[in-house]
């Protein structure tokens, strides 16, 4: 086994890269990633760390989809590559089938951001300017009642996810636009998207 790794934000999306293929997956954790950075700035929180978290937390989804490999394969891949436990416990956290419990702060924002801006993409691209800019926390709700938009996305999760971390969920969704509206040309939202 290797030695600690010192992380950096370079090593991680480089684990990424190597492992996930899907144009979306690699989306996905740039969203989650950016997510994680604006909430590590509104705690005070290391943002590179939380970054290196977001970036990670599927990493392995495209090779180990299923429940239980999910999250568990990817845990053991990153704990042979000498990454550190803190970031390899809250990854696991991030998946309920693990049984991890989320007992630190950037554990409980990974969970809490994980479905909700997976969810809160989808919600941006049926919007005609696929920008958050004038998304309203209504429409997310609106659409999170729906059961049929994004079915994927576990509802249960996203409630439970605000929760644990101590928002209220619409808190946690204004959160998100207002902080995601800053960087959504960094994935292909607003003008990247339309211009």
């Amino acid at each position: 086994m290797t030695d600690h790794i010192i992380p950096s934000y370079d090593a991680a999306y480089e684990t990424l890269c190597t492992y996930t293929k899907n144009e979306n997956l690699v989306k996905h954790g740039r969203v989650v990633e950016l997510a994680m950075r604006a909430l590590a700035r509104h705690y005070g929180e290391d943002e590179e760390r939380w970054a290196i978290v977001g970036i990670l937390h599927d990493f392995d989804y495209e090779k180990y989809p299923t429940i239980p490999e999910h999250a568990i394969e990817g845990g053991k891949i990153l704990r042979e590559a000498g990454w550190p436990e803190d970031i390899i416990t809250a990854i696991l956290g991030h998946a309920e089938h693990t049984g991890v419990k989320r007992d630190t702060l950037m554990a409980k924002a990974l969970f809490a951001v994980d479905e909700l801006s997976g969810f809160m993409i989808g919600c941006t691209l049926v919007r005609p300017d696929k920008s958050f800019r004038e998304m309203k926390v209504k429409s997310v709700r609106k659409k999170l009642k729906d059961k049929a938009f994004c079915r994927a996305v576990n509802r249960d999760e996203v409630r439970q996810g605000a929760e644990e971390l101590g928002w209220e969920l619409e808190e946690l969704v204004q959160f998100l636009i207002n902080e995601l509206a800053k960087v959504e040309e960094e994935l292909g939202l607003g003008a990247a998207a339309t211009g």
